[in-house]
């Protein structure tokens, strides 16, 4: 999957319905209610982020305030709601997904980052209007922007204790109530009481008494637990403080706590209710709290600057540690993608025997196919099953109002992951249905050209991935084609398969990770593309791993990558002259990998089959 689920919430005060007490099956009726409530609270707008109180990619079901209100379903995006007017904002990725989801007699369609929310919050408040927002769905620094663009129109940003979807979302799902898992230190290669001690001597290293960590992720990797509290993502919801000898609060609901938790916790760790959070932070004064500013949100500052603690914004401690893979949760992750490599020879096998397919009963199948692997907790996420014109969209999900079958002339994209409890795997591969066209041919090879780039790769240690990303792109822009979404995203172990800091991608903020140094142990994927508007689209994903590279006679420490994922790569597509004899035997010497790796663990059919795809061009 290319480069991007309480019943006490935000503040963690209760949601109360207030108004419309029945469900409201229309969005225009939910953006009418919505307008009713703020008129009610005296405010001339609200903004609606996608995201949850831990500045989560994925959120869970209670948190879905933006589908709700709109229909969209992609994973990011924003929107604000005027008396007179209102827009959703998201990138390119969803510049057609978006428009087939939100009704534009109701919604602007926004492209961020052309424009931002406090842009157009410049130019659209009415005078002198109060613009609510969530302070626990925010960072400080969208808040000070935000702030700072509404007083040059003459407007006020005001922070709402309730927040106004959560009082007129009459059926809105509670939190989940299911228990932490341990994660075994055989997967983890840590034990949680290493992990805190480390995080203990940093704090001492930067003076400071105290660390928030409000990232899910980073408290599952921190504690070594799992949860199932968000689709496809293996967290709970939590959160943490951290301190400087060591020891640790752990904030989650009781009844998410186990016997089995609490001795795997053992006394080092002090647990206390989900709600607690708050107050725990007002009991902070005179101490110095190390806060990340892009991983907590504007509440927490808030909390920590109104009881007179000291914070220092400084990165999470667990976010490098997480990203550099230790031995366990390598071999972890190798064991993990052969069995999914396998899985999916199966799949590919299946798809090119069987008739009268869909996106759907494509999706479904191979989905049956993984869970047949006792290791499979989840999906890592919405399988992306797109065929035809379907395909172009890179963010695509198929329902059945989308749904179509395929037919004979284009091309089959499925993007797809598992959440093993020794990896996490991501895969994207791109099939002919019937004979493809010439320009698909060459619009696959010239992706395939970039995604062996990547892969051969040698580079000097401090080598950011932006510095990487034209690799990619260059026989696209050979042709005058490119592609709207970074080129490689960081993978978790047994987590948020979207994880930072590293990235390949143009774009550099500290946020997107595109400016991290690579480092061994790092794994991303690397997945070109190419996308026609309403025709196909293509793209060609493996994980890949940093590693150190002996060169001889080098004046510099370099890296490269090993490749993870293992799955035969469509030959029927790629125009053989057009590679280099380099580029040809990366192909072939893959495929033969891909053999050894995947092969012992299919029947002999299956096998057979494998081996002819994966035959010599």
């Amino acid at each position: 999957m290319f480069p991007r689920k309480v019943a006490q919430e935000s503040g963690f005060r209760p949601a109360p319905v207030r108004g419309y007490k029945r469900p409201m099956s229309s969005h225009a009726d939910r953006l009418a209610a919505l307008r009713a409530q703020l008129a009610e609270d005296r405010l001339d707008g609200f903004v609606v982020p996608l995201t949850d109180e831990h500045m989560s990619e994925y959120v869970g079901s209670y948190a879905q305030r933006l589908a709700w209100l709109t229909g969209f379903e992609g994973s990011a995006g924003s929107a604000v709601v005027l008396p007179e007017e209102a827009a959703i904002f998201t990138d390119g990725r969803y510049t057609l997904q978006v428009r087939q989801q939100v009704d534009g007699a109701h919604w602007s369609y926004q492209s961020v980052p052309e424009t931002s929310i406090a842009g157009w919050l410049k130019e659209h408040a009415p005078e002198g209007a109060r613009i609510g927002y969530d302070p626990w769905l925010h960072r400080a620094d969208w808040v000070k922007a935000a702030t700072k663009a509404l007083a040059e129109r003459g407007a006020t940003l005001v922070p709402v204790a309730d927040n106004p979807i959560d009082r007129i979302w009459a059926d809105r799902p509670e939190a989940s109530k299911a228990a932490l898992a341990v994660h075994p230190e055989k997967f983890a290669g840590r034990s949680s009481a290493d992990k805190r001690q480390s995080i203990g001597d940093w704090l001492a290293e930067h003076k400071a008494d105290a660390a928030v960590l409000a990232a899910l992720d980073s408290i599952a990797w921190t504690f070594n637990v799992r949860g199932t509290d968000v689709s496809h993502t293996p967290v709970a919801l939590a959160y943490a403080l951290v301190h400087a000898d060591g020891t640790a609060d752990l904030f989650v609901a009781g009844e998410k706590v186990t016997a089995e938790l609490r001795q795997h916790l053992g006394n080092g760790v002090r647990l206390h209710e989900r709600a607690a959070f708050e107050g725990a932070l007002g009991e902070l004064a005179g101490k110095t709290v190390a806060v990340d500013p892009e991983r907590s949100v504007a509440a927490i500052f808030e909390a920590l600057e109104t009881a007179g603690a000291r914070i220092v914004e400084l990165r999470d401690p667990t976010v490098l540690p997480r990203a550099i893979k230790n031995e366990a949760e390598l071999n972890g992750q190798r064991a993990a993608q052969t069995r999914d490599g396998a899985a999916i020879a199966r799949f590919l096998k299946w798809v090119e025997e069987t008739d009268g397919l869909d996106e759907l009963k494509a999706s479904d199948k191979l989905e049956a196919i993984r869970r047949e692997d006792p290791a499979l907790k989840d999906l890592s996420f919405s399988s992306i099953s797109a065929f035809g014109g379907n395909a172009a969209s890179p963010h695509y999900h198929s329902t059945e109002k989308t749904n179509v079958p395929f037919t004979a002339g284009s091309l089959y994209l499925i993007d797809s992951g598992g959440q093993y409890e020794d990896g996490t795997t991501d895969i994207t591969r791109t099939v002919a249905i019937g004979e493809p066209t010439a320009e698909m041919r060459d619009r696959f090879t010239r992706v395939l050209q970039g995604h062996i780039a990547i892969d051969t790769a040698v580079f000097p240690k401090g080598t950011r991935g932006g510095q990487l990303d034209s690799f990619a792109r260059r026989p696209l822009w050979e042709a005058g084609l490119d592609y709207a979404h970074g080129t490689g995203h960081g993978v978790g172990s047994f987590l948020s398969v979207h994880e930072g800091p590293q990235r390949i991608s143009p774009m550099g903020s500290s946020q997107s990770g595109g400016d991290e140094p690579l480092a061994a142990g790092m794994i991303l994927s690397n997945e070109p593309g190419y996308y026609k508007a309403g025709e196909y689209g293509i793209r060609t994903e493996n994980l890949i791993l940093v590693v150190p590279v002996d060169v001889p006679g080098a004046e510099k420490e370099m890296l490269g990558f090993e490749t993870l994922t293992f799955a035969p790569i469509d030959r029927r597509l790629i125009v053989t002259e057009m590679l280099s004899d380099r580029e040809r035997k990366w192909v072939d010497d893959y495929h033969t990998e891909v053999v050894k790796r995947i092969g012992p663990g299919l029947g002999a059919e299956e096998r057979a089959w494998l081996e002819a795809a994966c035959a010599p061009l």
